[in-house]
């Protein structure tokens, strides 16, 4: 099972250059181990604002229990809180390792709530899916669309891009777009990401 988990770390005041220096080299180390393992499986950086310290991690454990284990193994955990949420297979989802990630291309996770238009035809509604799930093998096979997961309420998508403004007219050209109310996180990676 995956997991993406946001790590919010809150350095103490008073803690010394040299500490959060220990920590951080720790962490890293750890962090190898872990992918050595198959637990992390990628790691990148939203946009943050200054003074903040926030990762992004997707992680594979057989339940809730082992991912807590395997996050209780990381230094940073001390001043960190983790909001975790458990993915769920989608239909569409290309698989893991399915499509290469592009050079000089740049990573975007997409949240996705679906509200179908009160009153709206349960054929044209089976259509409209359809066309997504057709429309969403399409971008996989061009290489835009690396992973798709449900989660609690909504959905959530692993992109590629060339460029900010090819992921939003990316996003514009789904079927289902006027139904779709979406949240784009651009990423960067991590020194740690397991991918490199």
């Amino acid at each position: 099972m995956e997991f993406l988990v946001t790590m919010t770390t809150h350095v103490p005041e008073g803690t010394t250059p040299a500490e959060v220096d220990d920590v951080r080299d720790r962490e890293a180390a750890n962090t190898k181990l872990l992918a050595a393992e198959g637990r992390v499986l990628r790691l990148w950086r939203p946009p943050l604002q200054p003074g903040e310290w926030r990762t992004i991690g997707l992680f594979d454990a057989a339940g809730p229990a082992e991912l807590d284990a395997a996050l209780e193994t990381m230094p940073l955990r001390v001043w960190r809180t983790d909001e975790v949420i458990p993915l769920g297979p989608f239909g569409s989802d290309p698989g893991r390792g399915k499509v290469p990630l592009l050079p000089a291309g740049r990573e975007y996770l997409v949240w996705f709530a679906t509200d179908v238009p009160a009153g709206t035809d349960p054929q044209r509604v089976r259509e409209m899916f359809e066309r997504e799930a057709a429309y969403a093998r399409e971008l996989a096979a061009e290489g835009w669309l690396l992973r798709l997961w449900s989660a609690p309420g909504r959905s959530l998508g692993h992109w590629q891009a060339t460029g900010d403004g090819l992921m939003r007219d990316i996003l514009r050209s789904l079927p289902m777009a006027d139904w779709l109310t979406t949240e784009t996180v651009p990423l960067t990676r991590h020194p740690s990401d397991p991918i490199g």
